[in-house]
């Protein structure tokens, strides 16, 4: 089963149209209706469409480390600082 991506508003549409171009299967928040969701609710959003969210955003990291903690599942998150990405 290949990976698929929810993306957040933080990502560059240069970044979605490089997966696309790949064959990543990538939704957006925005193609989806869901750009204007919190954090929490934005990565439920990913785990019900069965997709990593791909974000830039730290908060994410906050909230996958509460989870953890938690206990309460998620569908995952790949992060990407918006600084310190090699080209």
């Amino acid at each position: 089963m290949a990976l698929t991506f929810y993306m957040d508003h933080h990502v560059p549409r240069a970044i979605t149209a490089g997966l696309r171009a790949r064959g990543v299967g990538v939704l957006t928040a925005y193609e989806d209706g869901a750009h204007e969701l919190e954090d929490v609710t934005l990565l439920d959003r990913a785990g019900e469409l069965k997709r990593v969210l791909f974000t830039r955003d730290e908060d994410f990291l906050i909230e996958a480390t509460r989870r953890q903690e938690l206990g309460i599942p998620f569908y995952g998150i790949v992060y990407a600082h918006q600084l310190r990405v090699s080209k």
